[in-house]
């Protein structure tokens, strides 16, 4: 279970992978790359969280970074 997904910017690929990983408690894990290079970890406790919810919260954290990076973009070309 997770998501995907990568965007041009500028000449470069940037790429945003979520993964689920249910061992030792249930947690995702999402990594930024930046043509290729890691630029950045975030991790998530999903313990509490019920399975029939877990796709729907990792497309939620998912898409959220996404925003916040579009975001910290778009405020850069400022």
């Amino acid at each position: 279970m997770g998501r995907l997904d990568a965007f041009d910017v500028g000449p470069k690929k940037l790429t945003v992978q979520t993964e689920f990983f249910p061992r030792p408690a249930w947690h995702i894990e999402t990594k930024v790359y930046l043509a290729g290079e890691l630029k950045k970890v975030y991790n998530e406790d999903l313990s509490a969280t019920p399975e029939a919810d877990l796709q729907r919260v990792v497309n939620e954290f998912h898409q959220q970074k996404i925003d916040d990076i579009a975001e910290g973009l778009r405020a850069r070309k400022q």
